[in-house]
């Protein structure tokens, strides 16, 4: 499937809620996109699922790596123009589908009510198999799961009903990370390359070659936006975008 470029970014949204699996899942998956949502004015906000606390690459400072992680994360959403960040205590390595997490994912969107999540795509990618962590899967599972129905089904959770977290429909729900057969959409990043880069450079605990990771996601953003059609010297960052309810939707659970 090729990823159709998107040059304006949909009117309808005014809060974003961005899940990774780990600290700087983000900003590699969508941080210049989220840039651009910033920008307009979009409330941004990043939750991340685990401490991070098996990355890195230096045996030194491995008691502290989790606090580590979640300044990096911080650092890096305030450089997109994100409002908040919520590291959870999951572990790095080990995040799996369970109730727990999936009612924790319903009780945020609930909270904050935005129209547009991103997450993780939850299908492997077997022509780049880095994308397809386990962890990212589960993420992308757990998000899954968690807009379609729980989020919608009053019935789902009662308890957070009760306590007045309503249940509501997720119009968008972007994927990054997708395999290339399921990307169908390209947003034009414009100037906020940079940005990404900047933020990226936030998490300096995970790239043993920077300038060299550098040029990798520059180059990346420069294929995607080729791919899509995009004058030459464009950037562009690809998702599998699913309109969960639309005006055609029939509700069901």
């Amino acid at each position: 499937m090729s990823a159709e470029p998107l040059r304006q970014l949909p009117a309808d949204v005014t809060s974003i809620v961005a899940f990774g699996a780990h600290p700087d899942d983000v900003d590699f998956g969508a941080s210049a996109t989220l840039a651009r949502f910033a920008q307009a004015g979009v409330a941004v906000r990043y939750v991340v699922l685990t401490q991070g606390d098996a990355g890195g690459f230096e045996d030194a400072g491995r008691e502290g790596i989790q606090a580590t992680r979640a300044a990096e994360q911080r650092q890096a959403a305030e450089a997109v123009g994100a409002l908040s960040v919520e590291v959870w205590d999951e572990l790095d390595g080990h995040l799996a589908p369970t109730d727990a997490l999936q009612r924790r994912v319903v009780k945020v969107l609930r909270e904050h009510r935005p129209q547009l999540v991103l997450c993780p795509h939850p299908e492997r990618d077997y022509e780049r198999l880095q994308r397809s962590h386990p962890d990212h899967l589960a993420c992308g599972e757990i998000i899954t799961r968690a807009v379609y129905p729980a989020l919608e089904n009053p019935y789902a959770y009662p308890e957070l009903q009760d306590a007045g977290l309503h249940a509501y429909k997720l119009r968008h729900l972007w994927f990054y990370g997708a395999p290339a057969a399921r990307e169908n959409t390209a947003v034009e990043i414009g100037g906020q390359l940079e940005t990404k880069l900047q933020a990226l450079m936030a998490h300096l605990s995970q790239h043993p070659d920077p300038q060299r990771m550098r040029e990798f996601v520059a180059a990346q953003a420069q294929a995607v936006a080729a791919n899509a059609g995009l004058p030459e010297g464009s950037f562009a960052e690809a998702f599998h975008t699913v309109e969960v309810n639309g005006p055609a939707t029939i509700a069901g659970f």
